[in-house]
């Protein structure tokens, strides 16, 4: 026997035509690229999001194909977000922080027909571009007035023209809810960078749950400024929530430093803010150095790395922020967990409930997790028991876009549960602690970083025997990639030398920080490298 209710698919255009109904006069205000500061609203995003679908759709687009953007945080980009969603195109943010060959490998390999991005990337894709096998448009998010005087590019479209012949009279498509709808890829740490091909259905079940009061609690009292960029994961799927619960958006362009961050926050009144640990760093060391105080921002989810306990502290005691501390993964759309207390752990001293706010958090509705050991029996939740981290839930990815293998494995007997490669504890309260990871990759700043590709990098040099890289903790990045080599009989190679050797080889923010020379390597029984014990040796040496 079915329910007698009525069968409203999941897509991702009612957000947008809820805000834009009950909700559109609220705010969406841009720092440009441009420099200007843009005012917006729900109902012309709206109006611009159709626009934005009768534009794709006029230059050949159909459902499935996908639309690439390499851009910031802005009212375009949130305008392509919903026109292309909503149209059934896939939206493909890309990372343009990622070395160039990787940014064409993944716009092929996504098998992009256009390409939309900020001004900022004009010198990235006017470099990639001969390398790129499917794009068949390359469209500039500005104005005519700020379009680029010359360029490599041919035929160069222009976002503001490319709407302006529109009437915006497009009604959304009715489909299934688990059509595709955006692509995100990860960052490669092992081997080639992996697409996760989110649907309607997944992504606005992560909005519901990002908004939950146990999670990210947006409501429409909020102002909401995502320092977390529209390519990290959806911005952790803000851009959804605030359409959801119909709130004021503000949203940062390029302008990511402590001062203009600062401003836009007191000048907008942003009472919430999501990004990582770097960029807290910044803002933070700008209010320090000039005394300031915030006027009305509360509350901030920190990911992408361990939020660091001083930097906590200082948000919470000395400028009543909460910290709500969170845990995710592009194959989780992002949210897994967030570090809110229950009413039991709120009666402990205040130095236990620090513990448990440091830790990775609890999971929300939609996510369920275990921690099993490497013969996928579970391990109990004891909050001492390290193993490895294992998830299912409604936006947990089950293939990779383009593979047609299953990553996902057993617990206990019971298939379907995506394994992190995180290791980790759970205690009796669910709150989960990540302890290490099973991937030697290192998160610098939040962007990951293949131990593996460095170290390959650093065995082609004529004058290396072995390599391993490690993270090395530093004060502003969480880690920086130290560098340990072991020379070839003879060979007089230096420290500054090695790090040239990587210009040009990979992105310049993944170079190791440092290199330190040793006269051999430990290694395990089977002759792997032993990370864990170098480490050891670093730090007992220092």
């Amino acid at each position: 026997m079915h329910g007698r209710m009525m069968l409203e698919p999941l897509l991702i255009s009612s957000l947008l035509r809820h805000a834009e109904r009950h909700a559109g006069e609220t705010e969406i205000v841009s720092k440009r690229v441009e420099g200007d500061l843009h005012r917006s609203n729900w109902r012309e995003v709206a109006r611009r999001s159709r626009q934005a679908a009768q534009a794709f759709a006029r230059l050949g687009c159909v459902p499935g194909d996908r639309v690439g953007t390499l851009a910031w945080n802005g009212h375009r980009h949130l305008e392509i977000y919903y026109g292309t969603s909503g149209s059934g195109l896939v939206c493909h943010t890309i990372n343009p922080r990622l070395f160039p060959e990787q940014v064409a490998w993944i716009v092929n390999d996504a098998a992009d027909r256009v390409l939309c991005f900020d001004t900022t990337f004009l010198p990235l894709v006017e470099k990639i571009a001969p390398m790129l096998t499917t794009v068949q448009y390359f469209v500039v998010m500005t104005s005519r007035a700020h379009m680029p005087a010359v360029s490599s590019l041919p035929g160069l479209l222009c976002f503001d023209d490319l709407l302006a012949p529109e009437d915006g009279g497009y009604a959304w498509p009715t489909f299934d809810e688990n059509t595709a709808s955006s692509l995100c890829y990860t960052s490669g740490t092992t081997g080639h960078p992996k697409g996760a091909l989110y649907s309607h259905r997944s992504t606005v079940l992560h909005a519901y749950a990002a908004a939950l009061p146990d999670a990210m609690a947006c409501a429409s009292r909020d102002v909401v400024l995502p320092v977390v960029p529209m390519f990290h994961v959806n911005a952790w799927g803000l851009p959804y929530a605030a359409a959801l619960v119909g709130c004021k958006l503000v949203m940062p362009g390029p302008h990511l430093d402590g001062k203009s961050l600062y401003e836009l926050f007191e000048a907008e009144q942003v009472t919430f803010s999501a990004g990582v640990p770097t960029v807290w760093l910044g803002l933070l060391n700008h209010v320090n150095a000039h005394g300031l105080k915030f006027s009305s921002f509360k509350r901030t989810v920190i990911g992408g790395s361990a939020c660091p306990p001083a930097m906590m502290a200082s948000l919470q005691q000395d400028y009543g922020v909460e910290v709500i501390h969170a845990w995710g993964m592009t194959e989780l759309s992002p949210l897994g967990t967030l570090s809110k207390l229950t009413t039991r752990q709120q009666s402990l001293p205040p130095e236990q409930q620090q513990r448990l706010l440091e830790k990775q958090g609890r999971v929300i509705y939609g996510v369920d997790m275990a921690v099993i050991d490497d013969d996928g029996r579970s391990l109990p939740c004891d909050g001492r028991s390290a193993g490895n981290l294992v998830v299912r839930g409604h936006w947990v990815i089950g293939r990779y876009f383009g593979q047609d293998d299953s990553p996902l494995v057993s617990v206990d007997g019971e298939p379907g549960w995506f394994p992190t490669g995180d290791v980790a504890t759970i205690d009796a309260d669910g709150f989960m602690q990540i302890t290490d990871r099973s991937k030697d990759v290192i998160k610098s700043g939040g962007e990951w970083i293949s131990s593996i590709e460095l170290e390959n990098i650093a065995m082609a040099h004529p004058g290396v025997q072995e390599a391993a890289v490690i993270a090395a903790h530093h004060p502003k990045w969480d880690e920086r990639p130290l560098l340990v080599v072991v020379k070839k009989p003879g060979a007089a190679v230096t420290r500054d030398e090695l790090l040239a050797f990587y210009e040009g080889r990979i992105a310049k923010w993944q170079i190791p920080d440092d290199v330190v020379f040793v006269a051999e390597l430990p290694h395990t029984a089977t002759g792997k490298l032993h990370k864990l014990r170098l480490r050891e040796q670093l730090r007992s040496d220092t």
